[in-house]
């Protein structure tokens, strides 16, 4: 999904534990379902941007 790193903290952002410390499923699921519609949004935006770009070859 993702096309470029993601740059996440050390620290997990739902807990305020360290990330590497123990599992963070439950965070991640939480993270992943507020970051949808932002994600969502990006996306879209990308997919604009490249169509709105003009043809090369136009056929």
């Amino acid at each position: 999904m993702a096309s470029h790193r993601l740059d996440l903290p050390s620290r997990c952002d739902i807990c305020g534990k360290a990330r590497s410390t123990r599992k963070h499923q439950v965070c991640s699921r939480i993270r992943q379902q507020r970051k949808a519609d932002e994600w969502a949004e990006l996306m879209a935006a990308q997919a604009e941007a490249k169509n709105n770009q003009p043809r090369r070859y136009a056929r």
